[in-house]
């Protein structure tokens, strides 16, 4: 056999295998080929590629074992039960750009399933190694590092302090002032990632002086930057008040409540979400957001969205009015209470409407006046049936009874209340019951009205135990009006006066 014959079968050789790589990577696109290719066995039959003298051939396996990967968990297993991770870390320092893109996809697609494959990611090496991609030249390298290292991170504080114990942070805020819109929106996505878990963990993303360039990013024409630019402020903010301070010190607002009416829905859900996670800390937090217009933008803000886009909206208003009377107040005059009552009819997701009826006990339950405002848009009937209602969830259940009962105590709007001496069970009725023994007394007007709206007659209708705090009000009730009215109206009165009748014997 010839010297070329020889050389024609290693070229041969390696024109196949490249072939059987770019083919693999093809079908691995198209999520119907998955599961043929795992009976196949592809995971073993890549390995030894991944290790090919021919780089394109390398690289081309590592995108192939990338798309098995990032299709499913057990796929991803297969790829670490291989040992293929310590072979793709160790060749990551020497290989070209390409090779280190595709290296970086398999290992982000690995740890993005749970925490237990990103654990075996850091066990490889791969955080390390993908830190020192941080510091390539090439943007698109960065990028792949960025995204793998997000996909770590995000799972548990233990999983993001790997990240940062590798150096990751102050490399992530550099990659923030790249030109590269794509590189600059993964930075601040993973930046957001290790911000989540932890007060400790946030604030080590704060030394690295991400806050400032972050801030900077946020009146940016692209919507997918400001996305992350947002939920990284939010995941700051959120673990304490110091935080909250320095991403308000940025100076980020009022261009952040501007940013409420933003083209792209999740961009002014992200921002909604930032407003909830610094209103939640302190009333003079509040305030800071409230004196930038806030509360007027996040209520029109719930009249455009729908659905889990309402979500931090809703739950924004009712940070502000748990803290006191007059941001409640603040609430209620920035007409709140109709929107979150608009909320709580036109939304069908049990979550959303247990956020809204918990904001709705928060504004009510300050004073008469604040009870006042929830009883007045008819909101009370609507609270009752949610707790009552067979569909509702465990959860809306108990946040409804809670919100009901906290703004009943206080509530002096009667006509509010009358219709509830009809519906209510009588762990709730006992509240009602109870207002009206209050208020009586008092208010004459409101004695006639009860009698001629029949609430005195339905009030005569209850049956209480001798002895209870609802009998006693029932009885302080009766007190306010003469005997022979509360007789006229107490069930049986009626065939009384008739036996009489019968019995009555003219002169």
């Amino acid at each position: 056999m010839s010297q070329r014959q020889i050389i024609q079968v290693f070229e041969q050789y390696q024109k196949s295998r490249m072939q059987f790589v770019q083919t693999v990577a093809d079908l691995a696109s198209r999520p119907q080929n998955i599961e043929v290719l795992q009976n196949a066995g592809v995971i073993s039959l890549l390995r030894p590629l991944m290790l090919d003298v021919v780089p394109s051939i390398q690289q081309t396996a590592a995108l192939a074992l990338g798309r098995l990967a990032d299709s499913n968990d057990s796929l991803a297993e297969a790829v670490v039960k291989e040992n293929i991770l310590p072979q793709l870390v160790q060749s990551l320092a020497s290989q070209n750009r390409f090779y280190k893109k595709a290296a970086a996809f398999v290992l982000r697609a690995v740890a993005k399933h749970s925490p237990e494959l990103a654990q075996a990611v850091v066990d490889s090496g791969g955080v390390e190694a993908l830190v020192l991609c941080l510091e390539e030249f090439d943007p698109g390298v960065k990028e792949a590092a960025a995204w793998a290292l997000g996909c770590v991170a995000r799972h548990n504080a233990s999983l993001s302090q790997s990240v940062v114990d590798a150096g990751a942070a102050p490399l992530l805020v550099l990659c923030l002032l790249e030109p590269e819109m794509a590189l600059k929106r993964i930075a601040a996505s993973t930046l957001s990632d290790i911000s989540k878990h932890t007060p400790e963990l946030a604030q080590t993303v704060v030394d690295t002086g991400a806050i400032p360039h972050l801030a900077q990013m946020i009146l940016s024409r692209d919507a997918k930057l400001k996305r992350q630019v947002f939920s990284a402020l939010s995941q700051i903010s959120k673990h304490s008040v110091s935080l909250a301070e320095m991403v308000i010190e940025a100076e980020i607002f009022p261009a952040a409540v501007a940013c409420l009416r933003d083209p792209d829905e999740y961009v002014r859900k992200n921002v909604a979400t930032l407003m909830r996670e610094v209103v939640k800390h302190t009333p003079e937090l509040s305030q800071v957001i409230v004196n930038y217009g806030g509360l007027a933008a996040v209520i029109d803000y719930l009249g455009d969205s729908h659905g889990n886009l309402q979500l931090p909206g809703i739950m924004m208003l009712g940070y502000v009015a748990a803290h006191n009377e007059s941001l409640a107040m603040a609430v209620i005059l920035s007409k709140g209470v109709p929107q979150l009552a608009i909320c709580l009819c036109e939304e069908s997701e049990q979550n959303t409407k247990a956020a809204t009826v918990w904001s709705i006990g928060q504004i009510g339950r300050h004073s008469p006046e604040h009870a006042r405002a929830v009883a007045a848009a008819n909101l009370l009937p609507k609270l009752l049936e949610l707790y009552m209602g067979a569909s509702s969830s465990e959860e809306l259940q108990a946040k409804s009874k809670k919100a009901l009962k906290s703004i009943l105590q206080i509530c002096t709007h009667l006509p509010a209340l009358e219709p509830l001496l009809y519906e209510a069970p009588s762990n709730i009725l006992k509240h009602v019951v109870c207002q009206f023994s209050k208020v009586l007394p008092q208010d004459s007007k409101a004695r006639r009205l009860f009698v001629t709206s029949g609430g005195l007659k339905k009030v005569q209708e209850i049956e209480a135990e001798p002895g209870s705090a609802l009998q006693e009000y029932i009885s302080a009730i009766n007190s306010c009006f003469p005997e022979e009215i509360v007789r006229y109206y107490s069930p049986g009165y009626s065939e009384v006066l008739l036996e009489r009748l019968e019995n009555y014997q003219p002169a």
